[in-house]
């Protein structure tokens, strides 16, 4: 097993809001425009918010599902992208599953909180390791400010070494 250590650096870039804002302007203009933001990350735990405004909401006076998701999504690609960041052997990684339920209306700021950080690592040092492609569900629940459980959204994803 390798010790495979520079998601430190990963996550010393992705606090900086401005680097952040720029990463997302470049690779997610959705997620940019939205107003998505990093709320806190580590190797553990990753933490978004997605406001409710003119941008991100729906017909029904409530945040739009794909933004919900988006959000979700991230919460926990960025666990993903912490343990793949300059890996060798290189890491391929992709979204191949989601699955979502929503319990109330996000009519406010809405915090999707992953907290699998841990079984992230162990699945891509199993991709390493075996060389097949490995795939994760990973669970991230989305909060609203007075802590109530809005969504839930099981992410999958694959990861495989690249040859």
């Amino acid at each position: 097993m390798s010790n495979h250590q520079p998601s430190s650096s990963f996550f010393s870039l992705i606090r900086n809001p401005l680097k952040f804002r720029l990463f997302m302007w470049q690779k997610l203009p959705a997620a940019y425009f939205s107003g998505l933001r990093l709320a806190a990350a580590d190797d553990q735990k990753a933490e978004v918010t997605i406001p409710y405004k003119w941008f991100t909401k729906n017909p029904f006076r409530s945040t739009y599902f794909a933004c919900l998701s988006m959000a979700a999504e991230m919460s926990t690609g960025i666990l993903a992208m912490a343990h793949v960041y300059k890996r060798e052997p290189k890491i391929s990684m992709l979204v191949v599953g989601t699955e979502g339920k929503f319990y109330k209306k996000a009519i406010a700021r809405t915090r999707f909180v992953c907290t699998e950080g841990k079984n992230i690592k162990e699945v891509i040092q199993l991709a390493v390791d075996s060389g097949e492609s490995q795939t994760i569900r990973a669970l991230s629940s989305g909060f609203n400010e007075a802590g109530e459980l809005i969504a839930e959204f099981w992410i999958t994803w694959s990861f495989k070494r690249r040859s």
